[in-house]
């Protein structure tokens, strides 16, 4: 029934023009921002998950650079340890050199000062071998015991890191004097031992590399899965909310039709009066 004390259809009118330009909005946010979730409400759910996923995506984006840091410690390392072997390598062949009875105790003499020289070099590379301010070979950083290095989304997911003391006095080579036949002979078997365990160092670092660059392609392929999962769930899909638009630009254009139809029912209306 017509009345002019209250207009009920002007009030639907406007009820379904807020509904109508609130989903023309909506569709306008999402297509916008580039995800279907532009608040809670849109799914909860889904935002829990996503929150969630994001957060793991984080994680391994940083596991992913501590990987690639802790490779480049272990090549640093390996670096120095591949000079020192090197070193002992000569050192040896020095002690070799002496060790023989053609060698007057003269040249022996020059043969003990290259030699101490060459032991002398071994501890500055030790010593100088570092990475961020961290010396890596000569027993004194948190390597020689062991580092933790964070690999995946969880604190369980580590690496330790050990690298071995390559000091001249954790080699057992100090004291090593070949100015004499006997000395010399007695000093390649000492650098035998300590070639093996540079060589047992080097094995050491070159497995933890090994492992480091796998967990780096897990890292990787975690991560892109992750984000796919991801984007599953957030991304919008620019298609149906173009559609969804559209409706709704049509509705809330025949909502305003309708309002302004109902706002001139009451004219009509008084009409009648006249």
């Amino acid at each position: 029934m017509p009345v002019i004390s209250n207009n009920a259809a002007a009030n639907s009118a406007v009820a379904y023009l807020n509904m109508n330009s609130a989903a023309e909005s909506a569709a306008i946010q999402k297509i916008a921002s580039g995800s279907r979730i532009t608040q809670a409400s849109d799914d909860a759910a889904g935002l829990a998950i996503s929150t969630s996923i994001s957060s793991d995506i984080t994680t391994l984006q940083q596991a992913a650079t501590n990987a690639s840091q802790a490779t480049s410690i272990l090549q640093t390392a390996d670096g120095g340890a591949a000079n020192i072997s090197n070193i002992l390598t000569r050192m040896k062949s020095l002690a070799s050199e002496s060790a023989s009875g053609t060698v007057t105790d003269s040249s022996r003499v020059y043969i003990q000062a290259e030699f101490s020289q060459l032991s002398s070099e071994i501890d500055s590379i030790a010593s100088g071998t570092s990475y961020s301010g961290q010396n890596l070979l000569d027993g004194t950083s948190a390597f020689a015991t062991g580092v933790n290095v964070l690999v995946g989304s969880s604190s369980a997911d580590s690496v330790s890191v050990t690298i071995a003391n390559l000091s001249v006095s954790s080699l057992g080579i100090g004291s090593l004097d070949v100015s004499t036949e006997s000395g010399a002979t007695s000093a390649m078997s000492t650098l035998d031992t300590a070639i093996n365990t540079v060589s047992a160092a080097r094995a050491t670092i070159g497995a933890q590399e090994s492992r480091f660059n796998f967990s780096a392609n897990s890292i990787s392929t975690q991560t892109q899965n992750l984000q796919g999962a991801n984007s599953a769930i957030t991304d919008v899909d620019v298609a149906q909310e173009e559609a969804t638009l559209s409706s709704a630009m049509v509705k809330t254009q025949a909502a305003v039709s309708a309002e302004t139809a109902a706002n001139q029912m009451p004219q009509y209306l008084l009409k009648l009066l006249g």
